[in-house]
């Protein structure tokens, strides 16, 4: 996370209370569509409704205590070398709501999620909609929509953790995050580059949908369990996750008789602390994990799919430990403010354009357990959160997890340009099933196969 507080002002920095536009900002509000909003969607499900005052109350000291949050794009000339952030110290518009309890609600919640971004304009980039999603129902569903230019998930989430703990009166201590049960201090070796997939254009997603559909993302939702790991592994959940992931697409690109290519799964990595001083913003960093098409070019037994397991297991390992800027070097390079941000705009999304044919397969973001309890007193703890990111082309696919009260929530979703609801289904199950495959994998002791 890069110009977290605002600069100091210059002759030629930016004015007071702003702050420029760090790599991953200005990288996503070059390339916004509109077709295909830049917006995160977080459901935060609860047993019963939080009393409507208490809540915006407690929310809007949330945001005073997170200031970063509360930003909007100030205006600049064409020739201006940044964009910047204009720090305004209140919200421009109150960002809670509590839509009619109606059948739909929720959906209708959804769909918003996806198709309409918290204007860059206004102060904060953030909506909450309180939704219930029935009359006669106690359950209630915090549905929030954020701007991915502004910031990320759990940049998100650590507000809405402070407004639950406001809420209810107690401070929570987040837990830690799940580490790699291989220590820190080792130092991994990265693995051959013909085993992070090679350096020819990388699988995409098959399509399943027709010339001409509309726009726009779709969505699915599952409750699974959080897979199981044998003791004494090498591997984490999210190596699983990674694996099931990239199953699943080869899976899908074989029945739909699509090159077999290497495969490169974009992967968030988020070194935050999670307490009150986490800092707002896009903060994660992006690497990419990549598999040979000889990893996945038919359907692994239990010894071939262990194997698999331990191999991504050092891939991730090896990543992790690496530096790196957020987006990589040529982001960084783009973003230096050497031409007018007008000039740098497009000659980005030309270098988009022409590079789509390289970019990553999909995207698998793992939130991981949640690190805050979400208690809203007589409201009751969260008992689900789903998180989903942005599925623009051409990627077209993104994959979403985090686990609450040892349930691990799944988002797929997908661009309507790509795929279609029974596509996104059809990738759920297969999802499911090498999930299922691998909480199956017997007890091994070393192994970490070929």
């Amino acid at each position: 996370m890069t110009a977290l507080q605002p600069a100091r002002p210059g002759p030629t920095g930016p004015e007071p209370g702003r702050i420029p536009f760090p790599v991953v900002d200005e990288i996503s509000r070059h390339c916004l569509r509109e077709e295909e909003p830049e917006t995160v969607h977080i459901e935060v499900h609860l047993p019963r409704r939080p009393e409507p005052e208490r809540l915006r109350a407690a929310f809007g000291e949330a945001l005073l205590r997170h200031p970063r949050i509360l930003v909007r794009q100030a205006p600049g000339r064409w020739y201006r070398r940044r964009y910047e952030w204009e720090l305004t110290g209140s919200p421009d518009v109150d960002p809670v709501s509590f839509p009619e309890p109606a059948p739909g609600a929720l959906e209708r919640a959804r769909a918003r999620a996806l198709a309409e971004a918290p204007p860059l304009s206004l102060s904060p980039p953030v909506r909450l909609e309180v939704v219930r999603p029935s009359s006669t129902g106690s359950s209630c569903v915090l549905v929030l929509t954020l701007n991915h230019t502004a910031l990320d998930g759990p940049a998100c989430l650590r507000v809405l953790a402070t407004a639950a703990e406001l809420y209810s009166g107690a401070a929570h201590s987040p837990t830690s995050p799940v580490r790699d049960p291989v220590g820190a201090s080792v130092r991994p070796v990265p693995p051959p580059r013909a085993q992070h997939g090679g350096p020819g254009r990388p699988a995409r997603v098959a399509p399943a949908t027709v010339a001409g559909t509309t726009g726009g993302n779709g969505l699915l939702l599952a409750d699974l369990p959080v897979p199981r790991r044998p003791a004494g592994v090498g591997y984490t959940v999210n190596d699983q996750l990674l694996v099931a992931t990239c199953l699943m697409i080869a899976r899908w690109n074989r029945l739909h008789d699509a090159p077999s290519r290497p495969m490169r799964i974009t992967m968030p990595i988020d070194d935050r602390p999670r307490g009150a001083e986490m800092p707002i913003g896009n903060g994660t960093r992006l690497v990419e994990v990549g598999f040979g098409p000889r990893e996945y070019a038919r359907e692994p037994d239990a010894e071939a799919l262990a194997a698999l397991l331990h191999r991504t297991a050092e891939r991730t390992r090896a990543l992790k430990s690496a530096p790196r800027p957020q987006l990589g070097h040529a982001a960084a390079l783009l973003t230096a403010p050497a031409l007018p941000v007008g000039m740098r705009a497009a000659l980005t999304r030309g270098l988009r354009r022409a590079a789509a044919p390289w970019t990553s397969t999909t995207l698998l973001s793992n939130i991981g357990r949640l690190p805050y309890p979400l208690d809203f007193a007589e409201a009751g703890r969260a008992e689900a959160v789903w998180f989903s990111a942005p599925a623009s082309m051409p990627r077209g696919l993104t994959v979403t997890t985090a686990s609450t009260q040892g349930r691990l929530h799944l988002a797929l979703r997908w661009s309507r340009a790509l795929l279609d609801d029974a596509a996104g289904q059809r990738l759920c199950d297969f999802f499911t099933e090498y999930l299922e495959a691998m909480t199956a994998l017997p007890t091994v002791s070393g192994g970490d196969g070929p």
